[in-house]
């Protein structure tokens, strides 16, 4: 029987194999000599350079100027480089309250960016898509991006999804008109496309950028007006059955906790209602403003300057806050809990005091409580970052066409 059918598959797969491992290579060089991708690689010149010359061909890397060759040691080397801007990926945290759309090269470098609130009065699925098609389009406009070279796109949204991208409905339809259908949306675009929870997001974006990168098992715990958490276990991102395992409904049942509400809201809530009530001293700088603006900013900018009725509304947060770490770590037994969201910034001293409460609540070691590095980028982030994996991942199932210069 003729073995040849079966060897040119080989080779073929052979020849796939290695041309990925040279282009993983150079996804995490500038540029690179064949010389380093030799060492780098293990295989032949002769076969890196013609991996070279194939990636070349499909658009993924360029030729650039030959490096200088030392006096007397003959021809420069050539130099070759990933092209960073073969293709685009698009990030989007479709918020309750906002959208917003990144464009990143495939270095992942951010090149468009583009906001729009939304009109909760009209919160439909149509006027939700509509807003974010057009924080899509003016965010690649801003890049100079045509959207047909974006490869792929996730976008992160506060609802539970499954592994098609789909949502159920939800209390009061939330979940459904959260998320109106954007992964058909998108497809029928031609775009790869990702919808993902936002808390399992911004796990993803601490697990490869930020405060996860070293932590086997973390929570990222989203903090603004209602908490969630992206949960990673042993390495590994958990959903559960319809991807709800770190929906914080929960907290509803906890005594001494009593809802979802998070940092932000209770923050902002706790805090006007110290000021209305009349329980902030005299010289407390919260009694300075007018009610609608105290937010969570002005709460911890108070507490900080020694504001005694700010520090009060803290310490309130700090038991509640504990709690909520106390359920995460009784469940799960993490390393670590990363507060994410817009709050971020400001919980340093927050989290100083809720540690103190939380070790009296949990069998030590108690998880190390931080804040995420990422602010109110961390969905973005997240979804900028799942959408290059892919990419990077599958590669050579897209077709770029001709590499140019």
């Amino acid at each position: 029987m003729s073995t040849a059918p079966q060897n040119a598959s080989s080779s073929g797969l052979l020849r796939r194999i290695n041309t990925v491992r040279v282009l993983e290579f150079a996804w995490a060089q500038d540029v690179f000599t064949a010389t380093e991708a030799m060492d780098a690689t293990g295989l032949t010149r002769s076969t890196v350079i013609s991996r070279c010359a194939e990636l070349i061909e499909l658009g993924w890397m360029r030729e650039v100027e030959r490096a200088p060759a030392p006096a007397g040691k003959g021809r420069p080397a050539r130099l070759y480089q990933l092209r960073a801007d073969a293709g685009y990926v698009v990030g989007v945290d479709a918020g309750q309250h906002r959208v917003l759309a990144t464009v990143a090269d495939l270095r992942g470098t951010e090149v468009g960016r583009q906001e729009h609130p939304i009109d909760l009065e009209h919160d439909n699925a149509a006027d939700r898509l509509a807003v974010t098609d057009t924080a899509i389009e003016e965010a690649l406009a801003a890049a100079g991006v045509d959207a047909g070279r974006v490869l792929a796109i996730a976008v992160g949204v506060p609802a539970q999804t499954d592994v098609d991208g789909d949502s159920p409905p939800g209390q009061n339809e939330f979940w459904a008109r959260m998320n109106p259908g954007f992964a058909a949306h998108f497809r029928e675009r031609g775009w790869h496309t990702t919808v993902e929870n936002d808390a399992n997001l911004a796990a993803h974006a601490e697990r490869a950028l930020g405060a996860g990168r070293d932590a086997r098992s973390f929570a990222a715990l989203l903090s603004g007006e209602r908490f969630g958490a992206g949960i990673v276990v042993d390495g590994a991102l958990v959903r559960g059955s319809y991807g709800g395992a770190g929906e914080m409904r929960l907290l509803d049942y906890v005594v001494g906790v009593g809802s979802p509400h998070g940092i932000g809201f209770l923050a902002r809530a706790w805090g006007r209602e110290a000021h209305d009530s009349g329980a902030l001293p005299a010289d407390s700088a919260l009694r300075t403003l007018a009610v609608g603006a105290i937010d969570a900013p002005a709460v911890f900018a108070a507490a900080a300057d020694g504001d005694v009725g700010a520090i009060a509304v803290v310490d309130r947060l700090a038991d509640r806050l504990a709690r909520v770490c106390a359920v995460i770590d009784g469940m799960l037994d993490v390393d670590r809990i990363v507060v994410a969201g817009g709050v971020a910034p400001v919980v340093g001293d927050l989290l100083r005091r809720t540690a103190l409460v939380l070790e009296g609540m949990v069998h030590p070691p108690a998880p190390e409580l931080v804040a995420s590095s990422f602010g109110a980028d961390a969905v973005i982030v997240g979804a900028s970052t799942l959408a290059l994996e892919h990419v990077r991942t599958n590669a050579l199932d897209y077709a770029l066409g001709s590499g140019g210069s």
